[in-house]
């Protein structure tokens, strides 16, 4: 198992969390005032994509920081593969 190390974005990503949770406490407290559907449905979309931007955030610091720390890392197939790797990692 990879080291676990705080990284820059980490404390960036904790607030970010923490708004998210927020806000879907406020989403469950639309569905129990029973506000229309649609509504609730939007409050739950940005909540879907405030999480969705922070794994995104985090899965794209740990392919620069953590994959391309390595000595293997300075040779061209290594930094093709992480190229690669990032290029994949948009589409999370």
């Amino acid at each position: 198992m990879s080291q676990t190390k705080q990284h820059t974005t980490h404390p960036d990503l904790i607030k970010r969390l923490k708004r998210a949770e927020g806000h879907l406490r406020h989403v469950i407290g639309m569905l129990e005032d029973e506000r229309p559907c649609a509504d609730i449905a939007t409050q739950m979309q940005a909540v879907e994509r405030a999480i969705t931007a922070a794994k995104r955030t985090l899965i794209h610091d740990h392919i620069d920081h953590c994959l391309g720390s390595g000595t293997d890392a300075s040779s061209q197939a290594a930094a093709r593969d992480l190229a690669e790797l990032r290029l994949l990692a948009k589409l999370l």
